[in-house]
């Protein structure tokens, strides 16, 4: 593939539009990735027509990343409000959903990530500090990071949606090296934190065949089972993650070793 080809097969960069919910449709366990930025009137989720549904989450599960202003999610006429950094899991069956952003100068940026699911879970919100916190990587190697566990084992139960996010510290770049890949789940990235000149090389592809995708600020990148992921950007960043597939083990994950990366 060249450049544009990959670019146009797996980086969507046109979320997070003022005024608007935008969603798309994938072929890797047919996740949904989509955005919703209320201005001064709330937006409702709408069913998508490929969906085939009478509404969106009749046979889905959502999770909702805020990296906007403070805002809500109204599931069912129930209001969770979501400072920056907060998530919310939306359980299978929730007939309507909407979002509303506190003050419409400094509009909430929610982030969505939906996958089918096969039973209800209740609707429940991921407050700050409540995730389930990792802290990895070293200086030396400039990728020490901060992993939040939001929709997981260990915290929120969802039926296949696994999602969170990673916050890189100062000075470090590299993110997911060694690289691994999983077979058993996609996993799909959001960068964000990023400044106007900044970007990440997002290295995707077979290990003995690896390409990149250059990435910008609120960009997402579909990654495939079959594919490696890690990126190295030109100033600390952070980064939603969401999978799913045939399990919510985080570590199920085949290891690819250094020296056959190619």
């Amino acid at each position: 593939m060249s450049t544009q080809q990959l670019r146009d097969a797996f980086l969507i960069d046109d979320l997070f539009k003022e005024g608007v919910v935008d969603l798309y449709y994938t072929d890797c366990d047919r996740a949904v990735v989509g955005s919703a930025c209320p201005l001064s009137e709330p937006l409702a989720l709408p069913s998508a027509e490929e969906l085939k549904s009478e509404f969106f989450c009749q046979r889905r599960e959502l999770g909702v990343l805020n990296i906007g202003g403070a805002g809500s999610v109204f599931a069912d006429g129930v209001e969770y409000k979501l400072a920056a950094g907060e998530l919310l899991y939306v359980g299978r069956g929730t007939r309507k959903v909407e979002f509303a952003s506190d003050d419409a100068r400094n509009c909430a940026q929610f982030y969505l990530l939906s996958y089918p699911a096969h039973k209800d879970f209740p609707t429940e919100k991921s407050a700050l500090g409540s995730a389930n916190m990792i802290n990895l990587g070293s200086k030396s190697l400039a990728n020490e990071r901060t992993i939040n566990q939001a929709i997981c084992e260990a915290r929120i139960h969802s039926c296949q949606l696994v999602m969170g996010y990673t916050k890189l510290a100062d000075g470090s770049v590299w993110n997911t090296m060694p690289a691994h890949t999983h077979e058993r789940r996609s996993e799909i990235y959001m960068y964000f934190g990023m400044g106007p000149k900044d970007c990440v090389f997002h290295i995707m592809g077979s290990p003995e065949e690896t390409r990149h995708i250059v990435v910008r600020d609120r960009q997402v990148v579909v990654s495939p089972s079959w594919s490696v992921h890690s990126g190295c950007g030109t100033h600390a960043y952070t980064f939603c993650w969401g999978m799913g597939g045939e399990n919510q083990r985080f570590d199920d994950m085949d290891e690819v070793p250094m020296e056959d990366l190619k």
